[in-house]
């Protein structure tokens, strides 16, 4: 793969720390009864043995050292993770460590910052994209970013990229549920955001409402299309973390 004229395979990438694992599809997963169901998007199904994409232990204390980035994702991290690091090098000299997992809902992600910061403490930027699939159970995501943000203290900065899911292979009837519950995720998260001044959004849904075309950066209604849509939601978290405020050092 070569970005923005930086060429580095996806082999070589992993080589420098992160470990993918492919076990599984790279989707949100429904099971159960769509019509059933308590907010009209389906069940979260299984996804622990779906494919992830971690930092090895060195790779996290290179970053660490390097006032580099963490960035916890799900299965759109999985998919645009690799590029997202290499413009970040590029662009910053930063370098980024991974807990990307597809399938994972916002808790599974806030337990794994929770880990890393007892294993290895934490960086001074943080980038959060996860809560596509918190649309299964809307009401559980405002507490996860209030516990982030806990998490991390108040001397860094959390960046949380917001949600946008209308999946084009489910009905008409679970498209509307899943946009509508996109936006109630949304909702808790600018909640979070007034409260918690070191909160950033990285306003993902608000892109794609304004382009002509927001199909062509999606290419299922949830994933990002490559390269068109991978490249715009990496610019944006790009512009985010360019702008970080100056902040006290964090403490060790």
């Amino acid at each position: 793969m070569s970005v923005g004229g930086v060429g580095l395979s996806r082999r070589q990438f992993l080589g420098a720390g992160a470990v993918l694992v492919a076990t599984g599809a790279a989707m949100v997963g429904t099971s159960g009864s769509v019509s059933a169901d308590t907010y009209g998007s389906g069940e979260l199904g299984p996804w622990d043995r779906l494919n992830r994409l971690v930092s090895s232990d060195d790779q996290v204390r290179r970053v660490l050292a390097g006032d580099g980035v963490f960035m916890f994702g799900d299965s759109i991290g999985v998919q645009d993770g690799n590029a997202l690091a290499l413009r970040l090098t590029k662009l910053t000299g930063s370098a980024l460590a991974v807990h990307n997992w597809s399938g994972q809902p916002a808790a599974a992600a806030v337990d794994a910052l929770e880990a890393w910061s007892a294993k290895y403490g934490l960086p001074r930027r943080i980038v959060m994209a996860v809560g596509t699939n918190d649309i299964f159970k809307p009401p559980a995501f405002g507490p996860q970013v209030d516990r982030a943000l806990r998490i991390a203290g108040p001397a860094r900065t959390v960046f949380w990229v917001n949600t946008q899911v209308s999946r084009t292979r489910e009905s008409e009837l679970v498209q509307r549920a899943d946009l509508r519950n996109s936006a109630w995720v949304n909702r808790q998260l600018d909640d979070s955001a007034r409260r918690h001044p070191n909160l950033t959004v990285v306003r993902w849904s608000e892109f794609l409402a304004e382009v002509k075309y927001p199909h062509r950066y999606l290419r299922d209604g949830l994933h990002t299309s490559v390269p068109l849509g991978q490249h715009w939601r990496n610019e944006l978290i790009l512009r985010a973390l360019r702008k970080v405020p100056d902040r006290p050092a964090p403490k060790a």
